[in-house]
């Protein structure tokens, strides 16, 4: 029979990573996109492209969805899809190998139709996937560097830094969507073993119900406020700075006399 108490170590466990996870989700919506954003906009002005284009690993149906792009050509791509083993960025992600073609037209690989889809296509394209420990999540292309044809193994190192940047930002948010899949591996490592489907779900449930019901609790309210300091100056933000370091000097005194 499992061990009430190994379980309810790892929801302690687990409701404790659920809330970091929904605390930085709070705090910075949107980063993802963002700095997978300014990963394609720093690409394209560092090779001087006409475009670059991010593509992640979706599922249900599996597909590579190009999530961002910039440059002059760029913009098509935003919410196409191919099949993960389908063109460039399929043969890439596939194969987890880099890849750089001065002709692009002569590669069998080249999945013309698709990149018209796009509105522009490319004469030359370098590409990376976007890899780490836990696996491939996409891939980061650069199309048509405007000096040259050719992708030197110089261009092709500074793309996989970028494409590192790439899948560090996508592994932490993906870690957040898939929080439930996660509870429920942590249960069953944590000596579930023998519990049924039906009871796995409900602890993993149970993990991460009390988010949802302290809603309107002064944490989340403080979080969400913490949220809208990104966009002050630097004279309120230190203001902030030390409102919050008083706080916590009180908060510290105050403990120090009930002990």
């Amino acid at each position: 029979m499992t061990d009430r108490k190994e379980l309810d170590e790892a929801l302690a466990i687990v409701r404790a990573g659920a809330r970091r996870t929904a605390v930085a989700a709070r705090l910075d919506p949107d980063g993802e996109q963002r700095l997978l954003q300014s990963i394609v906009d720093a690409t394209v002005r560092l090779f001087d492209a006409e475009a670059a284009s991010i593509a992640l690993f979706e599922t249900d149906p599996d597909r590579l969805e190009f999530r961002v792009a910039a440059g002059p050509q760029g913009a098509g791509a935003i919410g196409k899809s191919v099949k993960p083993s389908q063109g460039i960025a399929g043969f890439v992600f596939s194969t987890g190998q880099a890849l750089a073609l001065s002709d692009v037209g002569s590669d069998p690989r080249f999945d013309r139709k698709a990149a018209e889809r796009t509105g522009y296509v490319p004469r030359s394209i370098a590409a990376v996937p976007l890899a780490d420990e836990q696996g491939t999540h996409g891939v980061l292309q650069v199309l048509d560097k405007k000096g040259t044809a050719t992708f030197s193994l110089r261009d092709m190192d500074l793309l996989g830094v970028f494409a590192t940047q790439a899948a560090t930002a996508i592994a932490v948010t993906r870690a957040q969507r898939e929080l439930p899949r996660l509870l429920r591996s942590a249960f069953s490592r944590a000596g579930g073993g023998n519990l049924s489907d039906a009871q796995l779900d409900a602890l993993v449930s149970a993990a991460s119900a009390d988010l949802d019901q302290d809603e309107e609790s002064p944490y989340w309210a403080l979080a969400d406020q913490v949220a809208t300091l990104r966009g002050l100056g630097e004279r309120e933000l230190q203001l902030v700075s030390e409102i919050l370091r008083a706080v916590g000097t009180h908060a510290a005194a105050s403990r120090g006399r009930r002990r």
